[in-house]
């Protein structure tokens, strides 16, 4: 399982430099034509001419015009001031700069001294150490503390451009706010939201409302409607419908959460993981991908499903694990065939493991399936059911080829049984037995070593007796999964009883045991214990 890393540039305190801290920005000590008061109101400090104009109640001050507020200072090439109002007007070539590092540039300024409201009008541009924003027009409210603006603007810091139709900044609550059509360009991915806000302290950002995040450089694909980014610590969650898409996989969670730093990453609640190229699903409550191990553990409702050509294997187990297997083999950096690979897993299931298949049932302690190989290998106690038989023995290798499975081999204390209707048992025993399928069916068994067999022969559906033979080795025939011959080697020794002339015991050979009601019927039976 791979869990898509999230962008080293997307380091969002160096995108969200918008922190153009306006506070104070038009507080004026006193005017030029009246003498010091309590430092509230405008002071003039340069105009090249000051004319009065009593009908319109303002005075028009021209060139080289400079206003003055509580260390903020205004220039512009000419203004209308309202002296009664303590208000001013600003006209071209605007500029407002405050310290060392906020300068700010437009066309017109509108500025209230009394509702402490300032207005900056076309061809805005602000910046602010090494960012710059650019806009129609910025709304400044001193008594809320927000500067904002409505009619869309951008944002440029280093590689980093933000665009959104409304901004807003709360110099008191230290919050920046993005709404409307936010676009994030990096050239490393493209994200974009409904609402992004972000606090410089802790330097975390939050999104809010549909948010998508692409990756330029391959097909990795965010998306969530509700998540946030921990700049300082390098740790992001995406919530609310939350998946990532990779060239090959996909992973689903109600929340999904990674540490840039450790390569730790989390999938919480309905996880479900897809992967394309191997045709397999893996669902469960919690999924831990570990980025440098590249190691995945899935607990709780853990739920792994291979597609096959006409059906698909359920598996269930306490914990599933999937390990990606590096491949040593030295290439040529151009081998495109090579490049189109899918990375090599192995899948480890842990504790209760269950089997599910139409045609085929399993359970075990422990089972392992490397996908270099294609082969499941079952521990600890396993049983498969497959059509009528059920088949045990200290361990069971299943081998698949093209999707389906093609044989099947039986270390140790090999056992068949099949359940006749009359409640009878027909028995095949021997340390090995491999199994061989055709069409997905089990089609022939090879038995070897001490070889034993127990079955009703019929004559059609009429009991004739019970056969019972000895051997080193049997060939059996399978169709429709019933045995249709029999083939004894090496010296067979055989006998037919009589129908009545075994015993119930008799009629069981040693090591006998039938778990027919530990088999599961259905996908949801991989789940009761």
């Amino acid at each position: 399982m791979i869990i898509a890393t999230f962008p080293d540039a997307m380091r969002v305190n160096r995108i969200f430099l918008f922190l153009i801290v306006l506070t104070g920005f038009f507080h004026c000590e006193v005017s030029a034509q009246t003498s010091p008061t309590d430092g509230k109101q405008v002071n003039v400090k340069h105009a090249d001419v000051l004319k009065g104009d009593k009908s319109h109640g303002y005075q028009r001050l021209v060139g080289n015009v400079v206003f003055e507020h509580q260390g903020t200072i205004m220039t512009c090439d000419s203004a209308h001031f309202f002296l009664e109002q303590d208000s001013l007007n600003a006209f071209g070539h605007v500029h407002i700069s405050q310290g060392d590092t906020v300068n700010i540039w437009g066309d017109r300024l509108n500025y209230n001294g009394n509702t402490r409201q300032a207005q900056l009008l076309k061809n805005v541009r602000m910046t602010d150490k090494d960012m710059t924003l650019t806009t129609d027009a910025i709304n400044y409210d001193m008594n809320a503390k927000v500067a904002s603006y409505s009619s869309g603007g951008k944002i440029i810091s280093k590689a980093n451009t933000l665009t959104s139709q409304i901004g807003a900044y709360s110099t008191e609550a230290k919050m920046l706010t993005f709404k409307k059509n936010v676009v994030l360009l990096n050239p490393e991915y493209v994200m974009n939201c409904d609402t992004l806000r972000y606090m410089p302290v802790p330097k975390v950002a939050y999104f809010i409302g549909p948010t998508t995040i692409k990756a330029n450089a391959n097909k990795n694909f965010i998306y969530c409607e509700n998540g946030f980014y921990d700049t300082f610590n390098d740790v992001c969650q995406f919530q609310k419908n939350a998946y990532i898409l990779t060239q090959d996989q996909e992973l689903r969670g109600d929340s999904i959460w990674y540490n840039r730093r450790t390569g730790l990453g989390k999938a919480m609640q309905n996880v479900q993981i897809i992967d394309t190229a191997q045709k397999m699903t893996i669902t469960g409550d919690l999924a831990i991908h570990n980025e440098n191990t590249d190691v995945s553990t899935v607990t709780g409702h853990a739920l792994y499903i291979q597609a096959f050509s006409k059906d698909s294997l359920f598996l269930h187990a306490d914990t599933l694990k999937a390990v990606t297997i590096a491949d040593t083999t030295k290439r040529n950096e151009d081998d495109t065939a090579f490049k189109k690979q899918a990375p090599k897993r192995n899948v480890f299931a842990y504790r209760n493991v269950r089997i599910y298949k139409p045609d085929m049932q399993g359970k075990c302690d422990s089972l392992f399936w490397a996908s270099s190989d294609s082969i499941m290998q079952m521990f600890g106690d396993p049983v498969l059911w497959s059509g009528g038989s059920q088949l045990t023995s200290e361990t069971i290798f299943i081998h698949t080829s093209h999707g389906e499975i093609s044989q099947l081999d039986m270390q140790n204390s090999a056992f068949i049984v099949s359940k006749e209707d009359s409640g009878q048992f027909n028995q095949i025993k021997g340390k090995k037995m491999t199994g061989y399928f055709k069409n997905n069916e089990l089609n022939r068994i090879y038995v070897e070593g001490n070889a034993q067999t127990l079955y009703y022969a019929k004559d059609d559906s009429t009991l004739i007796g019970i056969n019972r033979a000895d051997c080193t080795r049997i060939l059996i025939g399978v169709e429709d999964d019933e045995v249709k011959t029999i083939m004894f080697y090496d010296s067979p020794e055989a006998t037919l009883y009589p129908p009545g002339d075994l015993s119930p015991k008799e009629a069981l050979l040693k090591d006998f045991h039938w778990r027919g009601d530990e088999q599961p019927k259905t996908v949801d039976d991989l789940f009761l214990r």
